[in-house]
């Protein structure tokens, strides 16, 4: 029986043994070796880009990747010359002396107004090219890290994050600070047309006669105006800005309202949906008085008639005196792109007070420059 049980354990003993062997081979990953990564057009020099793509290579955990301080001493040592050592045949005869299993090489050049990356996977001991991987990028130069993660992990059939690659590649996709690096904003400024509609007592004065006191009005109105807009915050999928838009309204109805409107919103940078509040402030007549027989007359005609039981309040009339009034919009919208072409669609609404409130759309246009 022990006998037995020695010989049990010393089965387990070969088994653990042979498991570390196995993991342990498991474990070991070829080898690459980078030198430099060819720069055309660009200030970032070939030296650089080599390192950087090092650093990528070495984050994808596939590779056991040469320390750059140990090429460094091999190319010393052995008195190699790796300037404009780019191509296979040369890449070759320094892996001899490197002894490494694979290469990898490539190049980043500026072309018109974009970046076309190029990375190449040697097979040192099959002497040929086993992969080869070419994206074409927008003119961005600060982002030349990012690029060479994008086709590194494209390489090796490693997804990547979408949004980025567009940002990157779409050379008229919603602008943020990865493909407008230049600029502090995303730019909408422009004309706005519209139309709004009153209801509530707005609504009933509108229509009513000018002797009533009223406009001989459509309550649905024309307006336009232009938007001015201040960003104060870029980063990742959303922005953050201030609005500014001065606005006549009612020229097709024979009246002229101005109106300010001032609005803080945020703006998503990968779909164009935006939604902003804030204060409108609009000069309109407005006359003090009370209702009597179905009636609004002034607090004076009031006197005048001798009625003393009425409840004064101040409304819309055209009768009246020209004064500020305000009202708080809620707005939200989505820019349409064509193109450098810019097209925002809004529909907003004021919240309701005693006189009514607004509903009204609008849509704009401008270019990217």
């Amino acid at each position: 029986m022990k006998q037995l049980i020695n010989l049990n354990k010393l089965v387990l003993l070969f088994l653990l043994i042979g498991n570390v062997k196995i993991t342990n081979a498991q474990k070991i990953k070829p080898t690459v070796t980078i030198l430099n990564v060819d720069s055309k057009g660009l200030e970032t020099d070939a030296q650089q880009l080599g390192n950087i793509l090092r650093t990528e290579i070495e984050k994808l955990d596939t590779f056991d990747v040469t320390d750059r301080y140990d090429v460094n001493y091999l190319i010393e040592k052995n008195k190699l010359n790796i300037n404009n050592c780019y191509g296979k045949m040369c890449l070759l005869e320094v892996a001899k002396v490197i002894q490494t299993d694979y290469m990898i090489t490539g190049s980043v050049e500026l072309i018109n107004q974009n970046i076309l990356l190029t990375l190449r996977l040697i097979n040192i001991q099959k002497q040929s090219i086993e992969k080869t991987t070419i994206e074409e990028f927008n003119n961005l130069p600060n982002e030349v890290q990012s690029m060479i993660k994008i086709t590194a992990r494209k390489m090796f059939g490693l997804t990547n994050n979408e949004e980025v690659v567009a940002k990157l590649t779409k050379r008229f996709d919603y602008e943020n600070t990865l493909n407008n690096p230049n600029k502090s904003r995303i730019n909408l400024e422009g004309p706005r047309f519209g139309y709004t509609y009153l209801l509530g007592k707005e609504n009933e004065v509108l229509k009513k006669s000018k002797q009533d006191g009223g406009y001989n009005a459509n309550p649905a109105m024309f307006q336009f105006g232009y938007q001015f807009e201040k960003q104060y915050l870029n980063e990742g999928n959303y922005q953050a800005l201030f609005e500014f838009l001065p606005m006549i309204t009612g020229v097709d109805q024979q009246l002229i309202i101005p109106s300010l409107t001032f609005l803080n919103g945020f703006r998503n940078n990968k779909n164009g949906w935006e939604i902003a509040f804030g204060p409108t402030l609009g000069i309109v007549s407005k006359m003090e008085g009370a209702d009597f027989n179905g009636k609004f007359y002034s607090k004076k005609d009031l006197n005048i008639m001798k009625i003393t039981d009425y409840k004064l309040e101040k409304r819309l009339d055209s009768r009246g005196d020209l004064e500020f009034t305000g009202a708080i919009v809620v707005a939200f919208g989505k820019t349409i792109k064509s193109g450098k072409l810019n097209i925002p669609i809004n529909a907003w609404a004021t919240i309701p007070n005693s006189d009514g409130f607004r509903i009204g759309v609008s849509f704009g246009y401008n270019s990217k420059l």
